[in-house]
């Protein structure tokens, strides 16, 4: 059967047939098998020129036909920017099998990013050969100016603006010169202009979703704001997003965590020990600026809407462009629900605790 649908994305550089991606992958072999990402299941494949690629299989979305995938897939095309994953082309079968696997579905294939993502560097599991050595501050401190212009991008660069809607460590991809670069951002709908997005369907996952848009589905560019916010804490702390192991009953969230500290006049105490133990780290890792970076990324990630920077102007801080304000107060802990305790962090379910903040939802939207 023919895999390509009656209308084409015009501008796509590349249009793959099923049996290209096949070859690429080994039939989509479980040893080429990258991880689960926003949105589908990835592998690495190598085309028939040794061009290695990133195939993703499209497992969930909000586009209902073909012809809705290949208008967001001309969108995605013609984003072009050095912080942004590129897209290299893309697939849609309606075919069953294929020399004995089900291969039906669409496709989207990327430039591959050999540095794996961010996660990975943070959080290195233990054992094995792939142990990373910590960021280094310079690595540290250019990644979070990349992600804030691939974002800066999406939000002003295009009309109507791009909302991602997932930034996470997983969605930050790292080239092979540790340049990072955003993912997923592709299947994200596009706001209207001028507009917030209310949706009753809440992409994202916890510990980086903005409160306003877990809760009452308002999605704006300060949203995106906030997760950048997470994973500037992650950078600077080296602690998750979320922290189970605690011993208590609640996931302690990062933005909780930094933030009281901060308050508290504890600030060394927030920083990564990679970047401060070392005798000279004060000439290589100047505190100051650390400690600029761990304050945008408190402010990026309050409650309050109103109380973000918009991503130029949270990257104008980080440069140190314009001061950073004071940081303001915030309503109490948003700690998560104990039932998430060793669950599935992933589906996202609202907590009585974020339901309870003495905080109406017309003061949190503003």
């Amino acid at each position: 059967m023919e895999s390509r649908p009656r209308r084409r994305p015009s501008t796509v550089s590349i249009w793959f047939k099923i049996d290209e991606l096949l070859k690429a992958t080994d039939n989509f072999s479980s040893k080429n098998f990258i991880g689960r990402g926003g949105y589908g299941i990835v592998y690495k494949g190598t085309l028939a020129d040794g061009t290695v690629v990133a195939v993703k299989k499209v497992i969930e979305s909000d586009f209902q036909g073909n012809d809705e995938f290949c208008n967001e897939v001309e969108i995605i095309s013609n984003l072009k920017h050095r912080n942004l994953v590129p897209l290299r082309g893309c697939c849609v079968t309606d075919e069953d099998l294929t020399d004995g696997h089900e291969v039906s579905g669409r496709y989207l294939i990327y430039d591959y990013m050999p540095n794996g993502n961010l996660d990975d560097h943070l959080f290195p599991t233990n054992g094995g050969e792939n142990v990373k050595q910590p960021l280094t501050w310079p690595q540290r401190k250019t990644i979070i100016l990349d992600v804030a212009k691939g974002l800066a991008y999406l939000h002003y660069g295009v009309r109507p603006a791009i909302y991602h809607r997932d930034i996470k460590a997983t969605n930050i991809l790292l080239d092979a010169d540790m340049r990072a670069r955003v993912a997923d951002f592709g299947l994200a709908k596009q706001s209207r202009e001028g507009q917030s997005h209310l949706t009753t369907r809440v992409a994202g996952t916890h510990g980086y979703l903005a409160p306003e848009y877990a809760l009452y589905g308002q999605l704006t560019e300060k949203s995106d704001v906030y997760s950048f916010g997470v994973v500037i804490l992650e950078i600077m702390c080296g602690r998750k997003a979320l922290d189970f192991s605690s011993g208590s009953h609640h996931a302690i969230l990062i933005t909780d965590w930094a933030w009281s500290l901060v308050k508290s006049g504890k600030m060394e105490q927030v920083l990564d020990s990679a970047l401060t133990k070392n005798e000279d780290s004060a000439i290589v890792n100047p505190k100051a600026i650390m400690e600029r970076y761990l304050l945008v990324g408190i402010l990026c990630a309050h409650v309050m809407v109103a109380l973000r920077p918009t991503i130029m102007d949270a990257l104008k801080m980080l440069e140190g462009d314009i001061e950073v304000p004071a940081i303001p107060d915030r309503p109490a802990p948003l700690l998560m629900h104990p039932s998430l305790h060793g669950g599935d962090i992933n589906n996202f379910t609202v907590s009585p605790a974020l339901s309870a903040l003495k905080l109406n939802s017309g003061d949190m939207l503003r």
